[in-house]
């Protein structure tokens, strides 16, 4: 079975065991990683839009493809507050 990091504490030391990166760099990625699938739906449909603008495309193919590449994106979800949280554990 494999050691499954549990935190993001635990997540930078199983990278500094299992690769060549140092606690600081180990720290940056793991915070790049989680800044990547921290980004709302909206967030990220911009960011890509302006990432396939600056590379020549028109909107009609960017959204065409943000269109496609959504469904296999981990989008954070919207904030929920406590009452919310509650009832999706109770109904």
């Amino acid at each position: 079975m494999l050691d499954r990091p549990t935190s993001p504490d635990d997540l930078v030391d199983h990278l500094v065991r299992s690769t060549s990166l140092q606690h600081g760099e180990a720290a940056r990625v793991v915070l790049d990683v989680l800044a990547y699938f921290d980004e709302t739906t909206e967030e990220f449909v911009r960011r890509r839009h302006r990432e396939l603008q600056s590379r020549g495309l028109h909107n009609p193919e960017i959204f065409e493809r943000i269109a496609g590449e959504l469904p296999h994106r981990a989008v954070a979800p919207p904030a929920l507050s406590l009452r919310q949280l509650r009832r999706i554990v109770y109904g």
